[in-house]
């Protein structure tokens, strides 16, 4: 790498991490914190969650796709299901947002396993904050054709994206399903 493209890389890993802080503590503060008077129920959100779950699972089969497309060495679909993923799950994002604004706090579980239901909860509100600026970089990086980097941190960031995706379809099911 030239000392431009290290300037560069640096520039928007910055960014990325300050967006990604951005992102967490809006969400966080959007789902706790105090709303506006009158603002709960204001939207009928109540499709949302099915709409979540669905883009959920969504990005759960692209970022499959895309792995075996890569292991085909098939470089531009590969990037192309990507790219879908990564706005499956932005698109997600802000419907999760939407949803969140307009009814007070999370749900409640009421099944039968609370325990089970809770660990996969906070792993998965964990792991999604975590993955934020990990898609992030990957896609930054596989855009850039940084491929040694882009491996590297894709063998992390693959498997926590689709944990976290697919944990979000399992969440929905023990609320609603």
């Amino acid at each position: 790498m030239t000392q431009k493209d290290v300037r560069s890389e640096s520039f928007w890993l910055r960014l990325i991490l300050i967006l990604s802080v951005v992102i967490t503590v809006t969400i966080a503060f959007l789902i706790l914190g105090p709303r506006p008077e009158g603002i709960e129920g204001r939207l009928d959100v109540s499709f949302l969650p099915r709409v979540n779950a669905s883009l959920n699972g969504l990005t759960t089969i692209l970022l499959i796709v895309a792995y075996l497309l890569i292991r085909q060495k098939k470089i531009h679909l590969h990037r192309r299901f990507m790219l879908t993923a990564f706005g499956t799950s932005a698109l997600f994002l802000v419907t999760y947002v939407i949803y969140h604004w307009f009814k007070s706090g999370p749900a409640h579980y009421t099944g039968d396993w609370p325990a089970v239901y809770f660990l996969v909860l906070i792993s998965h509100i964990i792991l999604a904050a975590i993955i934020l600026p990990l898609a992030m970089v990957t896609l930054y990086r596989g855009w850039n054709m940084h491929v040694e980097k882009h491996k590297k941190i894709a063998k992390i960031t693959l498997p926590l994206w689709l944990y976290v995706s697919v944990t979000g379809v399992i969440i929905y099911l023990m609320l609603y399903g």
